[in-house]
């Protein structure tokens, strides 16, 4: 069993909500970002931070709705860069998960093999 750096913790966290936001804006740009807040579980600050750093990053581009009553409401859209990150951030996420299955499934065995 490793150990985890709160450092190594903290980057993968970072990690994992910007891969959520780079795969909900692609599904539903328009969202906003209290509802993403609320889907993933973490704070509106954390979303406004993330979103901030994909813009800087030129992942994600901000578009107001030009027909919207509301203008404060924006759709989040992906740059080609942000098309390219998001896959790469999914094939890493899926390694990561692969892992940790596998991990669980040896064990699951190891305390069947006790039983």
């Amino acid at each position: 069993m490793s150990l985890v750096s709160p450092l190594q913790k903290l980057a993968g966290f970072q990690e994992e909500i910007q891969f959520e936001v780079l795969r909900r804006l692609h599904q539903t740009p328009q969202v906003s970002q209290r509802a993403l807040a609320k889907d993933l579980g973490v704070g509106l600050g954390t979303i406004n931070f993330c979103f901030q750093a994909l813009v800087e990053k030129g992942l994600v581009k901000m578009q107001n709705f030009s027909q919207s009553k509301n203008k404060l409401r924006y759709a989040y859209l992906l740059t080609p860069a942000g098309v390219a990150e998001k896959s790469k951030l999914t094939t890493e996420f899926l390694k990561r998960k692969v892992a940790e299955y596998e991990t669980l499934q040896a064990e699951i065995e190891a305390l069947r093999a006790e039983l």
